[in-house]
């Protein structure tokens, strides 16, 4: 069955849980909501969620510097306590974190940081180009919304999916790292410098190289 919108708000409202995993808890339940948010608390989800208000003050800056010192990335993440943040585990997944913007290059951490004038701008390229397409005028504004969607997706952290494991997006990587130690963890922020960005030069693939290099990592 098609599971509406209206849908995905009240699961996520009654749940806290994303978007995404909302709808697709109903899809997996034919829209069926307390069945839904049965398969949210068996997935483990739900109780990551609800871990997310509470406060983050401790956890670790880390540093990653692709071979050669092509590409270098300082990345922020928190966590409850000083004992999850000393742990190898944790510093090996801040580490992944790290890499993975190094090879990703996100402009913004979240959807959220997206300024609105960038939206409007990329809205308007985007419906531009499926007029030019020759897409009926009824359904350029949603054709343009899924395309603002993979923006997201492409441009966002969060929203990207894991160069080591592409069947999950970063932000489901974090909520398994919280289901694994029982505390909130949040990437708090970063940035990426990349060797001689925005002077004219010979072009390398440095983000497929990091790519690479992760995966084997």
């Amino acid at each position: 069955m098609a599971i509406t919108a209206s849908q995905v708000k009240e699961l996520r409202e009654a749940t806290g849980v994303g978007m995404m995993e909302c709808k697709k808890a109903l899809t997996e339940t034919n829209g069926d909501m307390e069945k839904a948010m049965e398969w949210l608390r068996k997935k483990g989800i739900a109780s990551a969620e609800k871990k997310a208000g509470r406060v983050a003050a401790e956890g670790v800056v880390e540093s990653y510097i692709h071979m050669g010192g092509k590409i270098g990335v300082m990345v922020e993440v928190n966590c409850e306590t000083d004992f999850v943040a000393k742990t190898p585990e944790f510093k090996s997944f801040v580490r992944d974190i790290a890499m993975h913007i190094a090879a990703a290059n996100p402009q913004y951490l979240s959807r959220e940081e997206v300024p609105a004038e960038i939206l409007d701008k990329e809205r308007e390229i985007l419906r531009a180009q499926a007029l030019n397409e020759g897409k009926p005028e009824k359904i350029v504004d949603r054709m343009v919304e899924g395309r603002v969607e993979k923006y997201y997706k492409d441009h966002c952290l969060v929203d990207q999916l894991f160069v080591k494991d592409p069947d999950k997006t970063i932000a489901q990587y974090v909520t398994q790292r919280v289901q694994m130690t029982g505390e909130n963890i949040k990437i708090r922020r970063f940035v990426r410098y990349e060797m001689g960005e925005g002077l004219e030069k010979r072009h390398d693939n440095f983000a497929e190289e990091v790519a690479a290099q992760s995966k084997k990592a």
